[in-house]
This record gives structure tokens, sequence and C-alpha cells, in this order.
């Protein structure tokens, strides 16, 4: 993220303050993965690609936030040399549901 121009603070926040901050933001577990972040009003979760981000943050639609569920090789953080394994970037709507925002791969 620091690479394409995103400030970043990162905090070791304990377990137990980490979930109330997921289940405030309405990230349930089918939507995990390893890293939260928040940026705007938005959460994103996991090894979202910045591009997406980047994306959410100039369209703004009604949602609660990004997440890449699991860690999918070849996403952001998790390079394996040239193996890319396809993902899917969803955008969690306002009621929990996904719709995918990007496709990757």
């Amino acid at each position: 993220m620091r690479q394409a121009g995103f400030a970043v603070e990162a905090q070791d926040v304990e377990q137990q303050a980490l979930w109330a901050l997921k289940q405030q933001a309405g990230l349930t577990p089918d939507l995990g993965s390893c890293h939260t972040g928040f940026v705007g009003e938005y959460f994103v979760k996991g090894h979202v690609p910045a591009t997406d981000v980047l994306r959410l943050l100039s369209e703004r639609p009604e949602a609660r936030g990004l997440t890449v569920p699991g860690m999918p090789i070849g996403s952001p953080g998790m390079e394996m040399g040239d193996r890319r394994d396809a993902f899917d970037t969803l955008l969690v709507l306002g009621d929990g549901g996904t719709t995918v925002f990007a496709r990757h791969g």
C-alpha cells in the first residue's frame, strides 16, 4: 500500500479488540483473511490490490468495504515466483452480502 502512495499506520491489536473492531465493521468469519485495515469509511480485509482500493475510493459505492478471502498466491504480499492463482476482490455491501468488485488472474 505504501508503494501505491497510501500512508500506512500499522498497529498490533489484542485479539479481543481486533474481533470487536471486525464485528463493528460488519466483517463476518466467511470473509476472513489475515489483515484488516480501514481507509475512509471502508474496511479492507486481506490481500486486496492497491488498484482496487484506489477504485473504491474513486467510485465511493454504498458498501462496507473490500475483501479477498483466504490468501491466494500471487495476491499482494503472497507472491511466489511466477505462480499466480486467480482470485476475486469482493465488495461487501451494507447488508453483508457480497458482489465481485474485481477479478484478478
